[in-house]
């Protein structure tokens, strides 16, 4: 007996392309979440060497020049500008693959009827 994704695949095409592109968004959207945590766990947490330095985000920023020197600055960036490109892919792919899957869906109704 076929499974439902082999029918759904074998004779609606188009639904099947629309799932698939959903599932592409929403795992691009799990890697820029991933990049996020990333990011927010090194402005979260102490650091340096024995964690004499407090974190970024919980303190008023009243460092040494030795912590401010410290954080590695260009890694969190990079997390943060890292995530862009795969939150806005991610974010473009699973809205095509609704929109695309809704219409297919009414296209599969319609031609029941």
């Amino acid at each position: 007996m076929p499974s439902d994704d082999a029918i759904i695949r074998a004779e609606f095409p188009l639904l099947a392309k629309a799932v698939r592109s959903q599932g592409l968004g929403l795992g691009l959207l799990a890697v820029a979440g991933l990049l996020w945590v990333g990011a927010a766990v090194l402005l979260a947490a102490p650091y340096g060497d024995d964690n004499e330095c407090p974190a970024p985000i919980a303190s008023e920023y009243v460092h040494d020049d030795d912590c401010v020197e410290e954080l590695d600055w260009p890694l969190v960036t990079a997390l943060f500008g890292g995530s862009v490109p795969f939150a806005a892919l991610g974010a473009g792919a699973y809205a095509s693959g609704s929109a695309v899957r809704r219409v297919a869906e009414h296209l599969e109704r319609t031609e029941r009827a």
